[in-house]
């Protein structure tokens, strides 16, 4: 058994972002921008929109993106239920009603026949999540949208560098916003932060004054314009902005993401390959020629109906080993507050429920040892062995 605790995920970063921030603190310019400004302007070449607004949390961005929908009492977004719940949390702080439509569980993602299901004169958006990384159906999703005059913001928090039928996630098109994440787990890291990127320019300009308290002028440029500080308040915004100590990271990691996506790869192909004839395990099905899976998470389903333990106890029995995992996710309409709320029950989403009972996600991250891999497969496929029925 390993002495010291693997972690699910580590974030790495380089000496050159150390050193940025160091220059940030000297600088006594800490708050948003001119390096916010840049790290803009690094993810916009990146993904091809023409807007990218930087934000402290994906949450943030999605909030943003649904205030700018302007969605009125009883309007509604179609969304899934294997999902963080920012992803419903945000559509009802922006006045929407929250619907959901169930997974394929083979991939994980939302389907576009169950959200063509859902769909209703209230219908206003749809929101998929690339679950951990792979591709939904966008161009059947985008169909669909079309079909009914919807709007489409992507949670594409797990994404990054993900791509469909070879477009980069994050390459905006009609009547269609993007949401990224750089939580510490994710494919980039600034601490804390998100970006949102759209091509709409409505959608961008309301966003860029919501994460701001609803100032027509950000803080950083407050202060100069020659005795011309003037700002108005626009409507009501949240404090939502990044700081350039936030974004000097930003930029470092955006020079190694191509790089981080490799090794993850790598190591899911190695986790498939060692895991290929291990009964009590259901692995990830082949990813849609195409596309690219970011593999922000390698989140395999247990297969409990096979095992004698259920999938919280191998957790334990992993952590035992010390070896990190982590829940990815309990599907939303099971939790208290939205069945209190909305009336979701078990059993309305059968899909989802399997995998929220099934789902594990195993330590994977770009600074992973051989040692710190080879202690993985080891444990899983020790405790599995045991525990077959």
């Amino acid at each position: 058994m390993r002495k010291d605790f693997l972690p699910f995920a580590k974030p790495a970063v380089a000496e050159d972002a150390v050193a940025a921030v160091s220059q940030c603190l000297r600088s006594g310019w800490l708050t948003t921008g001119p390096r916010t400004i840049e790290f803009e302007e690094v993810f916009k070449n990146y993904t091809g929109a023409k807007h990218a607004l930087a934000v402290n949390s994906a949450t943030a961005g999605l909030h943003a993106a649904f205030t700018a929908l302007n969605l009125k009492p009883g309007d509604e977004v179609i969304t899934t239920p294997m999902t963080f719940a920012a992803t419903v949390n945000t559509i009802i702080f922006a006045g929407g009603v929250p619907v959901l439509a169930d997974i394929d569980a083979k991939t994980l993602n939302i389907t576009p026949e169950n959200i063509e299901k859902k769909i209703t004169s209230k219908t206003k958006a749809i929101c998929p999540v690339h679950f951990a990384g792979r591709p939904c159906d966008m161009d059947a999703i985008e169909k669909i949208a079309k079909k009914h005059n919807l709007y489409i913001i992507e949670d594409a928090a797990h994404a990054l560098g993900a791509k469909y039928q070879g477009k980069k996630i994050g390459l905006p098109g009609e009547k269609r916003t993007i949401i990224f994440s750089f939580h510490p787990t994710k494919n980039i890291t600034t601490g804390e932060g998100g970006m949102l990127c759209t091509d709409d320019e409505d959608m961008a300009e309301t966003a860029a004054v919501f994460r701001l308290h609803g100032m027509s002028k950000g803080a950083w440029n407050r202060y100069a314009a020659k005795g011309k500080a003037h700002y108005d308040i626009l409507m009501p915004g949240l404090k939502y902005n990044m700081l350039d100590i936030q974004a000097v990271i930003g930029i470092s990691q955006m020079k190694q993401l191509d790089s981080f996506n490799a090794r993850r790869t790598e190591l899911v192909n190695k986790y498939l390959t060692a895991f290929k004839n291990l009964d009590g395990i259901i692995l990830p099905p082949p990813v849609r020629k195409g596309d690219v899976h970011s593999w922000h998470l390698f989140c395999p389903l247990l297969d409990i109906d096979r095992l004698k333990i259920t999938r919280d106890e191998f957790m334990k029995l992993m952590g035992e080993r010390n070896i990190g995992t982590a829940l990815h996710y309990q599907a939303v309409h099971l939790f208290s507050y939205y069945q209190k709320t909305y009336g979701w029950k078990e059993g309305d989403y059968p899909q989802a429920e399997y995998v929220a009972k099934r789902i594990v996600s195993l330590p994977l991250f770009p600074a992973m040892t051989e040692q710190d891999f080879n202690d993985s497969v080891e444990a899983v496929t020790e405790i599995l062995k045991a525990n077959k029925k």
